[in-house]
C-alpha cells in the first residue's frame, strides 16, 4: 500500500519507524521483490502497510496493519533477510485530516 504524505507521518507517530524514502537507492529492488509500497524499517527489520478492514460505516477512518517483510540479519542493522510476509497483528489509524 502506498501511502500519502499524512499517512506517512501518521504511521512514523504510531510505530515509531521510519520511512524509506522513495529516492533510497533500495528502492528499485525492494519495488520489485515487494510491489508498491510505502517501506518502513525499525529495530526489528522491514515493514509495509496493508489494507486493514474497515473500522465502521459511521466513521472515514482508514486504518492498515503492519506486515513484516525482513528481519534485520546482523546485530549492526545493516542486512535485511526477506521471508514471508507475516501479518503482525498491528493496526495503524489513519485520522482524516480536514483542511
Amino acid at each position: 500500500m502506498k501511502l500519502t504524505s499524512e499517512q506517512v507521518k501518521q504511521t512514523v507517530n504510531q510505530l515509531g519507524a521510519q520511512v524509506l524514502p522513495d529516492e533510497h537507492p533500495a528502492m528499485p529492488q525492494l519495488n520489485s521483490m515487494f510491489g508498491e509500497h510505502t517501506f518502513f524499517v525499525d529495530e526489528m527489520g522491514l515493514k509495509v502497510l496493508e489494507p486493514a478492514a474497515s473500522l465502521g460505516a459511521e466513521t472515514d477512518r482508514q486504518s492498515g496493519e503492519v506486515v513484516s517483510l525482513a528481519d534485520w540479519g546482523d546485530s549492526d542493522l545493516t542486512r535485511l533477510m526477506a521471508h514471508e510476509p507475516e501479518p503482525t497483528g498491528v493496526i495503524v489509524v489513519f485520522e482524516h485530516v480536514r483542511h
